[in-house]
């Protein structure tokens, strides 16, 4: 597991398993998001039973599956409703973390510049160079 951090609370990470959860928990996260549809995994890795595990360990988890075809306006906004509806650091996963993070970008346009995703972003060790256009048309949609 590799927890890359974009703010002090929001993380992103590669696919998670149940073998995983105690040091997410240990790490102080209280809500883990699965953004990976159960048909990209085996089934010891579908979302219930991450769910199952990570329930147990005290924390929260919520399920919002992305693929291109869902990174609508109404999930960006989903995203960012159930990362800031908790009381401490959040952890969303996916295959790689990429997802996590361009559904993270995309939510921050009404409060963060371009420039300021962009860096957050690559810290983490995501190029999100290509969302640039993206971004920028909706922070001047923001103005």
């Amino acid at each position: 597991m590799e927890i890359r951090r974009i703010t002090h609370r929001y993380a992103v990470s590669p696919q998670i398993t149940v073998d995983d959860v105690p040091a997410i928990a240990e790490a102080g996260f209280v809500k883990v998001i699965c953004n990976r549809p159960n048909t990209e995994v085996p089934t010891e890795m579908h979302s219930d039973a991450i769910g199952e595990a990570v329930r147990a360990a005290g924390m929260e988890y919520e399920v919002l599956e992305l693929t291109h075809q869902t990174m609508t306006p109404e999930n960006v906004a989903r995203q960012k409703s159930l990362a800031e509806s908790c009381e401490g650091p959040v952890l969303a996963y996916c295959a790689s973390g990429t997802r996590c993070s361009v559904v993270w970008a995309l939510g921050q346009c009404d409060c963060m510049s371009t420039e300021e995703i962009l860096e957050a972003t690559s810290k983490a060790g995501y190029a999100l160079e290509g969302l640039r256009p993206a971004l920028e048309q909706m922070e001047k949609s923001q103005s």
